[in-house]
């Protein structure tokens, strides 16, 4: 279950409206200067790496459990926030829409990569498998 970041009748926030914040978070504190597409791109690295460092020595088992232990579940949704504000800050300071590259890359990969002739559903759950 996802923690709340709105309260009762405000908007729920946007991509542009997160990134609006942390443009400003970083205006008022001065950041701007160490704010380059470099620091940036290096930032987002280690707090990836961070992210990892949770997973690192876990069997898949305990990986898929992750979530259901309260002290980890809070780290992970921290170390996801920290690389998701710092990429949101490196798409603002090179110009990059994020969605629409993430949009492209997918368009990209679907004629790079098409389906098999005769793949195997890729959602097997769903019941509405051919007999």
């Amino acid at each position: 279950m996802s923690e709340r970041v709105t309260g009762p009748g405000e908007p729920e926030p946007t991509l542009e409206s997160l990134q609006q914040r942390l443009v400003d978070f970083a205006a008022a504190r001065r950041w701007e200067p160490f704010h380059t597409s470099k620091n940036l791109a290096a930032a987002l690295s280690v707090e990836a790496g961070e992210l990892l460092e949770i997973f690192q020595w876990l069997t898949p088992e305990q990986a898929a459990e992750v979530m259901s232990e309260p002290e980890r579940a809070h780290r992970v949704r921290d170390e996801v926030a920290d690389v998701l504000a710092y990429l949101l800050q490196f798409c603002t300071a090179v110009g990059v829409d994020p969605l629409a590259a993430l949009a492209a890359k997918i368009e990209r990969n679907e004629h790079r990569f098409p389906v098999p002739d005769g793949a195997a559903d890729v959602n097997p759950d769903v019941d509405d498998q051919p007999l």
